[in-house]
């Protein structure tokens, strides 16, 4: 030891420059550490610059526009049927015909009704005739003349609901012909040959005819947290299990007022137009529906996370009164300190937000909080009254 202190005394200058080296380098790695640290310190997220959709999900069915259900008001057994599913039928063409027996015995007893009034009216009118004349003579009293003149009558208004009664069996007597009211295809056939229909207090279904099945509809189910941006116009694209590399195209028509709970969410009816010219889209598929709520091209736009702080006190320094919702913290390359820039959010998405501002440029980096601590976040309550995504919207 003694012979260190002796070769230091005598190397005095060698010494001194050696320690100065020594402070030299400590300082220098302290201040490049503090410096590294400082630019290192925060999470950030980048903005890029890009496109934004927002858009609302969800599933409905696919059917004809206009289907009609033909069915019965006579009741009888099912004599002979003329078509089959998928057949396509033009208006007036026979569907089916039910046994005719029973009405024809009904329309045959009103004919002979109706014989039987008009003979016994043709009596009555003779008879009325015949009195009247003799009453001009003074050969009868007034009452007799009166008593034929109200025969008469009678038999008049008795021919009339004979008249009534065969008229509505010939009319039933029609209705064992079951015609189609529209041009169409049968999708659907209820009964079978020798099948009893029943005609009570409702008309049972026989066939079920797709007026166009070049035309179909979409009636899918939207949440109310959604419907509100649901619009008449909005395009559409959807897919089907049938076809899955292979995406349709249709346009909202109507937005139902009549909503519906379902597991206690309450929900509304979209019904959406599709042109389905090559019949391609048969009735009952199920549709996954995406409605394009608005879409934004070349923005610049950020994660939603980018937002999660509510203040920058205990984040970042020098933010005077600046205020989160007003202002981000940018971290910019070949700026040694952070720059607070003024925004507005644009349009929001489920995973983005478009920033609206003239002062960023390509590669900033917005500032969300500091490694290994927890940021101020904003609630969910909180990122929906700023106007931040919720439902199925995306």
């Amino acid at each position: 030891m003694r012979k260190v202190f002796n070769w230091i005394k005598r190397h005095k200058f060698i010494t001194w420059t050696i320690l100065l080296a020594v402070l030299a380098y400590g300082a220098w790695s302290f201040i490049s550490g503090k410096e590294k640290a400082s630019s290192n310190q925060f999470a950030t997220l980048e903005i890029q610059r890009g496109n934004l959709k927002q858009i609302v999900s969800a599933t409905g069915e696919i059917n004809p526009v206009n289907t009609i259900s033909v069915g019965s008001q006579v009741s009888g057994i099912i004599e002979k049927i003329y078509v089959d599913y998928n057949d396509k039928v033009k208006k007036g063409d026979i569907l089916l015909t039910i046994d005719p027996s029973v009405l024809q015995a009904t329309a045959d007893e009103s004919k002979a009704s109706l014989d039987s009034a008009e003979a016994q009216l043709k009596f009555d009118k003779a008879e009325y005739e015949r009195n009247k004349t003799l009453f001009d003579e003074g050969y009868i009293s007034r009452s007799e003349l009166e008593e034929s003149e109200t025969k008469y009558k009678t038999s008049q208004q008795s021919v009339l609901r004979a008249k009534s009664q065969y008229e509505g069996a010939l009319t039933n007597l029609g209705y064992t012909k079951i015609v189609s009211p529209v041009d169409g295809t049968i999708i659907s056939r209820q009964v079978d040959k020798g099948q009893t229909i029943a005609a009570s207090f409702q008309a049972p279904d026989l066939f079920e005819i797709a007026e166009d099945l070049s035309k179909m509809q979409i009636e899918t189910s939207v949440s109310e947290a959604d419907i509100g941006v649901i619009k008449q116009g909005q395009k559409v694209t959807f897919s089907v299990d049938a076809y899955p590399t292979q995406t349709f195209e249709g346009l909202v028509r109507q937005i139902r007022l009549s909503p519906t709970t379902t597991s206690n969410v309450v929900v509304y009816t979209v019904v959406i137009n599709v042109d389905n010219s090559d019949l391609r889209l048969m009735p009952g598929m199920t549709a996954f529906v995406t409605i394009l709520v608005e879409e934004r091209n070349d923005v610049w736009k950020v994660a939603n996370a980018a937002f999660v702080l509510k203040t920058f006190d205990g984040i970042v320094e020098n933010a005077d009164d600046k205020k989160a919702s007003e202002y981000l913290a940018i971290q910019r390359q070949g700026e040694k300190n952070l720059i607070f820039v003024p925004y507005k959010k644009g349009l929001i998405t489920a995973t983005e937000t478009e920033i609206i501002s003239d002062k960023i440029q390509v590669g900033d980096k917005i500032i969300t909080g500091i490694k290994g601590t927890n940021s101020k976040s904003i609630s969910p309550q909180e990122m929906r009254s700023r106007g931040g995504p919720q439902g199925m919207v995306r």
